[in-house]
């Protein structure tokens, strides 16, 4: 049977969430940046009032500042981004039982089959992203085709708030003649070896013999010539995410932080949200990284393991503490701060303990900001002016 593949792209991601959460900056430019108040931050997303005046992902603040004077800049609020993305992820899988979640903000569906229940691909296209824009308040792109590399260059020819079908027939005349960054697994780097042979097009790397694409690099000059022609055999995985070795977040400190019931409150911060992503994705971790960045761009790496995987922030929180106090130098300025938990099992089928309050306890907190948003219930000390990702928020 020929497969039917959706990719929902949501548009602006970090931009669309933190204007459905700040009503009045809709319509605005608005840039979404690691570090806001210092000019040499980058940005992580611009909304598209401020990319038709030329601000791109990547850029530095100042430059951005310079194409768009008048943007206003915003910090990243995770943890509300993980909420929509959850949420989204909810509305797609009404639709079919196949759903692989590809980045925060995109995820593809299997529609095979399901013609009978929803309707053709493109009736199906237009009801996902009304039920998006109505019970989540934001734009998405949608792409259709026979696979999942199709259905990905689809989503992409039309932003924002797109609806594309393609076939193999239509790649010669709606895909080939796009510059070769444009092909599903192109990047930078493979941009400019392509470049070195002459290829500048889709088109052109579709029309070179896939023996010189694999002599020069191996199988992964043979997957973009295939990727070119259409053909991705590659199913839509809806345990994608079982094969992930770690969770963890990171998150560039609004500036350098000395204190330490400062680097506290953070710490608790990092260990609740990825406890949070542990447990939505029904994941347990046994071991805990930590992280540190200091204002000289001095690193450091530490791992310790638990007696017992968890998905709750107590433990989590306590070994990085332990971890940070034992081994950076005492009142040395941080700059960044991350926290991981890796060797990981799933806790999906886990039989809980009479014993264990957390869990009845976390178990009433993600029902209560599955239904109501990340931030229903949020620690007091979060709201603190040392707290991170809450603090700028208004309640």
């Amino acid at each position: 049977m020929k497969r039917t593949i959706l990719l929902a792209d949501m548009n602006a991601f970090y931009a669309s969430v933190t204007q459905v959460l700040e009503p009045q900056l809709l319509g605005k430019p608005l840039l979404i940046a690691g570090n806001p108040e210092k000019r040499h931050g980058i940005i992580l997303t611009a909304s598209y009032e401020a990319k038709k005046r030329g601000v791109k992902t990547g850029m530095p603040i100042w430059e951005a500042q310079i194409y768009c004077p008048q943007a206003i800049l915003r910090p990243p609020n995770y943890p509300a981004f993980l909420d929509f993305s959850y949420r989204v992820l909810q509305i797609l899988q009404d639709f079919s039982p196949l759903v692989e979640p590809y980045s925060i903000d995109e995820a593809f569906i299997d529609l095979t089959g399901t013609e009978t229940l929803w309707g053709p691909p493109l009736q199906v296209g237009r009801t996902i992203k009304k039920r998006i824009k109505e019970e989540i308040g934001i734009l998405c792109s949608v792409g259709i085709g026979p696979s999942k590399a199709i259905a990905k260059m689809a989503a992409d020819l039309q932003k924002p708030d797109g609806l594309v079908l393609l076939s193999e027939q239509d790649l010669p005349q709606r895909l080939w003649p796009l510059p070769i960054d444009n092909l599903f697994g192109v990047g930078q780097r493979m941009k400019k070896h392509l470049y070195n042979m002459g290829i500048r097009t889709i088109g052109d790397l579709a029309q070179t013999p896939v023996e010189l694409l694999t002599q020069r690099f191996g199988r992964v000059g043979t997957r973009l010539h295939e990727f070119a022609h259409g053909r991705d055999s590659s199913p839509v995985d809806p345990h994608a995410l079982d094969k992930v070795k770690s969770i963890g977040h990171q998150i560039t400190l609004p500036h350098d932080y000395t204190k330490k019931e400062a680097i506290k409150i953070v710490l608790l911060e990092l260990a609740e949200a990825v406890c949070r992503r542990a447990r939505l994705s029904n994941y347990q971790g046994k071991t805990v990284s930590l992280y540190v960045r200091g204002n000289d761009f001095s690193d450091l790496n530490r791992s310790a393991s638990l007696h017992e995987p968890t998905a709750y922030p107590p433990a989590v929180y306590h070994l990085a503490l332990k971890l940070f106090q034992q081994y950076w130098f005492p009142n040395k300025p941080v700059r960044l701060l991350g926290i991981s938990l890796s060797n990981l099992t799933c806790s999906k089928y886990q039989q809980l303990s009479l014993f264990a309050p957390e869990e009845k306890l976390y178990t009433a907190i993600d029902e209560i900001k599955n239904k109501f948003g990340e931030k229903s219930l949020l620690r007091g000390s979060f709201l603190l002016e040392e707290g991170v990702f809450y603090n700028d928020e208004k309640y």
